[in-house]
C-alpha cells in the first residue's frame, strides 16, 4: 500500500471513530486496553523493547538522559513537545545527533477537558511541523499527553501522517516520591518482549526534580532488558506495523 492510500485509510477510520466519540477518551490508556489494542498499547518484537521519553526536550534535563544512554549503548523515542521543540532547537537536534528518533507529544502539555476535531488537528500538525522544520525530518508516530486519546487526537494524528502509540509499561517517575528503586519496580510489573516502556526526561509535567528517579533507574531498566535477551532499541525499531498488524520476532 503506497503512503498516500495508507494515509487516506487512516484519516476515513480516524474520521468514524471521531463521529462518535471525538469527545469522550477512547479509554486505550486504562488497564488490560492493550490485549484489545496491541499495536495502541506499543506491543512489537517479542525480542525488543522499546524505550521512550515523553515531555521534552529540556535544555536542563534531557542531556543527561542522552549521557546515560550513550553510556549504556542503547538509542530510544522521544516523544516532545512542539512548544519546546521551538524554543529549544539546539537540545532538539542533539538528540537526533545522538541516534535517537523523535516523535510527536503534542503542542503544549494539555489535557482534552473540551476538545475540538478544529483545534486537536492544528496543534498535532503544528508540532509534528516543528519537528520537521529543526530536524529537516518527518516524525512517525504520536501519543498525547497523559495518554488521554480522543477521538479528535486520533484523527489529528491520521491528517498528520502519525500513528498513534501509547505503552504497555511505565516507571510512575512523575510523582514527587519517586526514586531509582520505585521507578524500577514499577517498570518491572509489565516488562516482558515486545513492550513499549514510558519514562520521562523533563519535569515540566511532573514534580519538581522527579526527572532524577527515571535518570537513576535508566541503566538497570535496560539491564534487565538484557538479561531477558530483549534488545532496547527505540519505536523505528520495534516492529509495530502500520495499521495495527501484530509483529512477530525478528527472523
Amino acid at each position: 500500500m503506497s503512503e498516500r492510500h495508507h494515509r487516506g485509510a487512516l484519516v476515513r477510520n480516524a474520521t468514524l471513530l471521531a463521529a462518535a466519540a471525538h469527545i469522550a477518551p477512547a479509554g486505550t490508556w486504562l488497564p488490560g486496553s492493550g490485549a484489545l489494542f496491541p499495536a495502541l498499547a506499543g506491543r512489537g518484537r517479542s525480542d525488543h523493547v522499546a524505550l521512550t521519553f515523553d515531555d521534552g526536550p529540556d535544555p536542563r534535563t534531557t542531556p543527561h538522559f542522552l549521557r546515560v544512554l550513550d553510556e549504556l549503548g542503547v538509542r530510544a523515542t522521544f516523544f516532545v513537545l512542539g512548544e519546546a521543540v521551538t524554543r529549544s532547537p539546539r537540545t532538539t537536534l542533539e538528540i537526533v545527533r545522538r541516534g535517537h528518533e523523535l516523535a510527536v507529544h503534542g503542542w503544549t502539555h494539555s489535557r482534552p477537558w473540551l476538545p475540538t476535531v478544529a483545534r486537536d488537528a492544528r496543534e498535532v500538525a503544528r508540532a509534528a511541523r516543528a519537528v520537521r522544520l529543526v530536524t529537516g525530518a518527518a516524525p512517525r508516530w504520536y501519543r498525547p499527553p497523559y495518554g488521554i486519546l480522543t477521538g479528535s487526537r486520533w484523527l489529528a494524528a491520521a491528517r498528520a501522517g502519525l500513528t498513534p502509540v501509547l505503552w504497555s509499561a511505565w516507571g510512575r517517575d512523575w510523582s514527587a516520591d519517586a526514586t531509582a528503586r520505585s521507578v524500577l519496580a514499577t517498570v518491572r510489573r509489565d516488562l516482558r518482549g515486545g513492550a513499549t516502556v514510558l519514562l520521562h526526561d523533563t519535569d515540566r509535567a511532573a514534580a519538581p526534580g522527579c526527572w532524577r528517579a527515571a535518570l537513576a533507574a535508566l541503566p538497570a531498566v535496560v539491564a534487565e532488558c538484557r538479561a531477558a535477551g530483549w534488545e532496547a532499541g527505540p519505536l523505528a525499531e520495534h516492529g509495530i506495523r502500520r495499521g495495527g498488524h501484530e509483529p512477530g520476532a525478528r527472523r
